[in-house]
């Protein structure tokens, strides 16, 4: 199943979700045909819909949740930890009537999937993590990712505020959280991707997440940290040849 390209963009259909009696509301945006696929952002990007995931819906059934705290989902200061995110999230799937999904995740995203393929086997068709954060190197430190806005831009910093906030509930001040000693359990297919010219999540990491993951893959672009962004097509033709193979 090879993405190619196409001038047409399609229109992403916006979704109100609540779990937990309302306490926590997803905005997630659906796009698409075809097996399901879950993409979890990074609190870098600014949109919730990009070409990256535009190309993946030509070949999957898309969704793409907002992390709670951003971007219209609310019920952040409801939760407790990482654990309770991912708990979360596996409501998500459950009331989004999804059993089993390809799961995608970049940076903070990557380790939101990995967690949920590790707390719920079964709910991973495959899982592909773009660059994931999760672990910590003295010898290699991620770059600091809580980044403000245009300073002047008031609707910008409130939102890179926002950000900001919701990634510290489950990041900070370190994003090492143990996700190492959970890694065992993903039954899924993996491939890790990564830009090879990752500056703020060093390649070293791949390496670890390898020999965390039995038989994980890895696929070297060129780029940085923002690869998906920076070459969409090509990031979607990777995505779309392993989670359709």
């Amino acid at each position: 199943m090879a993405v190619g390209r196409a001038e047409r963009v399609l229109m992403a259909e916006t979704r109100t979700i609540e779990i937990r009696g309302g306490a926590v509301t997803f905005k997630v945006l659906a796009a698409g045909s075809g097996a399901p696929l879950v993409y979890f952002h990074s609190y870098y990007e600014r949109s919730a819909w990009s070409p990256f995931l535009d190309a993946l819906a030509r070949s999957f059934s898309v969704y793409a949740p907002a992390h709670p705290g951003v971007a219209g989902s609310v019920g952040v200061e409801t939760l407790d930890d990482l654990l309770d995110l991912t708990l979360a999230y596996d409501e998500l799937l459950g009331a989004l009537g999804i059993q089993q999904a390809h799961l995608v995740g970049h940076s903070f995203g990557g380790m939101a999937a990995a967690e949920l393929a590790s707390v719920f086997p079964a709910r991973a068709k495959s899982l592909t993590l773009v660059s994931p954060l999760g672990f910590w190197r003295d010898d290699a430190q991620p770059a600091d990712i809580l980044i403000g806005g245009d300073p002047d831009n008031l609707a910008a910093q409130v939102e890179s505020l926002q950000r900001r906030s919701s990634m510290a509930k489950f990041a900070w001040p370190i994003p090492d959280k143990g996700l190492r000693r959970r890694l065992h359990r993903v039954a899924a297919p993996t491939l890790l991707v990564w830009g090879d010219d990752d500056r703020a999540n060093p390649v070293i990491y791949a390496e670890e997440w390898q020999r965390r993951i039995k038989g994980a893959a890895l696929r070297l672009l060129p780029g940085g940290h923002m690869i998906l962004h920076e070459t969409p097509e090509a990031a979607a033709r990777v995505v779309t040849e392993f989670s359709g193979s």
